[in-house]
């Protein structure tokens, strides 16, 4: 059977580490938990449960995930963020890839627990995620703080059923304090990568968003989680567009 590291980032996450890490006892043969100096029992609540806990200064999701990889015991790895886990499905299809590895990568998909709801349409749903891998085939990269794990051309790539649990928010509040957090990072990252932003795309760009999620992918059917997610998405573009513009004229008037 194939060892399996599970690798874990965290920095305050002691209301989700423990969920997270019971949902992999079953498939993990080592456990890595990669820590930014949390403040509110995350490390002892790991340790607790068997990980080795592991503190890093975080440097971009990108650059800690990658770092965690380095940390792990075996280059089978099973990557997750702690706000997610295993539902029993997923669990047992892991355990059947353990004993008959055959494919480079494995995609999960994942089902997003918002404020309450299982949201099952609109841009949140499905999520397919890669997130069980040789790491020896590939590695982090994208760009932050929307990561994405890149395999090396030629790569096998297949799916497992079931679903990687995650819970995203448990309020409204949650949710805006991400964006705005987020939207500093991304429009950063696009900026000094040379994507540039205009009044068409700060107008159009948000509109476009909320009516793919709310109409084309039926948004609508999940309530109003569904209506919250489509308007939050939208405003999250709106701001990403705003304050990439912003950064552009800054630039301007140092030149």
């Amino acid at each position: 059977m194939t060892p399996l590291s599970v690798v874990v980032i965290t920095f305050n996450e002691a209301k989700n580490i423990v969920r997270c890490l019971n949902s992999v006892m079953a498939v993990a043969d080592d456990v890595v938990v990669v820590d930014s100096f949390s403040t509110d029992g995350t490390q002892s609540l790991a340790q607790k449960l068997g990980a080795r806990v592991i503190e890093h200064k975080f440097e971009g999701h990108i650059q800690q995930k990658n770092y965690a990889i380095s940390q792990a015991k075996y280059p089978h790895v099973l990557s997750l963020d702690a706000d997610e886990a295993l539902d029993k499905i997923l669990e047992e299809a892991i355990l059947k890839v353990k004993e008959n590895w055959q494919a480079d990568g494995y995609i999960l998909q994942r089902l997003t627990n918002y404020c309450g709801t299982w949201i099952k349409h609109g841009n949140w749903y499905p999520d397919l995620k890669l997130r069980l891998w040789d790491s020896r085939k590939g590695a982090w990269g994208g760009q932050n703080p929307h990561d994405e794990y890149q395999m090396k051309k030629g790569s096998r790539i297949d799916q497992l059923p079931g679903h990687l649990l995650h819970y995203s928010f448990y309020t409204f509040q949650e949710h805006l304090a991400q964006i705005k957090r987020f939207t500093d990072i991304s429009s950063q990252a696009a900026f000094e990568s040379g994507k540039r932003s205009n009044y068409l795309k700060i107008v159009l760009s948000p509109a476009l968003k909320f009516f793919k999620g709310y109409v084309l992918k039926l948004g609508f059917l999940d309530g109003k989680a569904g209506w919250m997610i489509a308007r939050w998405s939208a405003y999250a573009t709106y701001l990403k567009y705003s304050k990439l513009f912003r950064l552009q004229a800054n630039h301007k008037t140092k030149v």
